[in-house]
């Protein structure tokens, strides 16, 4: 549930009501808005029968929050979260692009992608150090020594670095090194994983897995705020279904709709939901349409000549035209791109 305070409600009272909630066996979390300020009660409602609540000072009302997700839910919290990250803003009115290869495979190969991106317009870039594969005889990554090739990277460049982490073993590690922690969608119902990550002060970017509803998606990135780390980026990265002529099937119908029961933001990964690079470019223009606050792509110096996922993974021509276009129509649909 979440207790709604007036406007006029003082800090001693916003304590006062907190400090009772958390007497009762509540874990507390407050949301501090323009004009209100919300407490999220998270705990067995069954506790606050015969209790006058609304009654304590400058208590405005209290509203049960019907969703399974709490805290991730509008109900909780009105406003768009804005995470911020190394000087950027992510869920704000700025679209971002967050571009690179799927695996760091050499440093040759790695700042050259980085300085593609960049000069392309890119903020973030992504690039896997440790690689889950389908098969156990596929390149599985560079591993610590492509994380200090990340932070080179970054250094020469200004990107953010985005890779995946995981298990729990290699969580330190990576976090040492990454700006955001992607969680991929074969760990996102790794719930040690995400009760890992919780602990951690580090952005998550957490993709929806290929057979997860959005309400499991939604729940997967409760259980990383339930444990104190809200900075949560939602990922779409497309699901099964019976289709079989791309890799998945892209659903952007999950961008309005998450985006309206949560105030999470969401970006879009068109590389690995189509696995086909001819078409990444116009659903990275339909993420945008739909309201993303950015998409993630692969982009390869050299695509025909990668380790992992070349075919769907953009030429440096092919993504500085894919950059130019969603400028255009960043500026059709009222949003900024650096």
């Amino acid at each position: 549930m979440i207790v709604v305070m007036s406007h006029c409600a003082t800090e001693d009272e916003i304590k006062a009501v907190s400090a009772w909630l958390e007497r009762e066996g509540f874990k507390v979390h407050l949301s501090r808005g323009v004009e209100r300020t919300i407490i999220g009660a998270i705990g067995d409602r069954t506790r606050l029968a015969g209790l006058a609540l609304e009654a304590m000072p400058s208590v405005e009302k209290v509203v049960p929050i019907l969703q399974p997700f709490k805290l991730a839910s509008r109900t909780f919290k009105a406003e768009d979260t804005i995470i911020r990250v190394g000087g950027l803003e992510i869920g704000g009115d700025t679209f971002h692009v967050i571009a690179g290869p799927c695996a760091v495979e050499s440093r040759e190969q790695l700042l050259q992608s980085a300085r593609i991106v960049r000069d392309a317009g890119a903020t973030m870039l992504r690039g896997g150090a440790f690689k889950p594969r389908t098969s156990p005889y596929s390149f599985q990554g560079l591993e610590e020594e492509g994380l200090k090739l990340l932070a080179e990277a970054r250094e020469e460049t200004g990107l953010l670095i985005v890779t995946e982490v995981m298990d729990a073993r290699t969580l330190r590690l990576v976090a040492e090194y990454a700006d955001i922690l992607q969680i991929g969608a074969r760990n996102m119902q790794n719930f040690l994983l995400l009760r890992e990550v919780a602990r951690v002060d580090k952005p998550v970017l957490l993709k929806r897995g290929p057979s997860a509803t959005i309400e499991e998606w939604l729940m997967a990135a409760e259980y990383i705020m339930s444990g104190g780390n809200y900075n949560v980026i939602l990922c779409e990265r497309g699901i099964r279904s019976f289709e079989s002529y791309t890799r998945n099937t892209l659903d952007l119908t999950a961008v309005p709709v998450v985006k309206d029961l949560s105030h999470l933001p969401v970006i879009v990964d068109p590389s690995h939901a189509i696995g086909k690079w001819r078409y990444v470019p116009a659903m990275a223009r339909a993420a945008l349409a739909a309201g993303a606050d950015g998409v993630m792509v692969e982009v390869h110096p050299k695509p025909a000549e990668a380790l992992c996922d070349g075919s769907q993974s953009l030429t440096p021509a092919n993504f500085e035209a894919m950059m130019k276009d969603l400028r255009r129509f960043a500026g059709v649909m009222g949003r900024k791109m650096p």
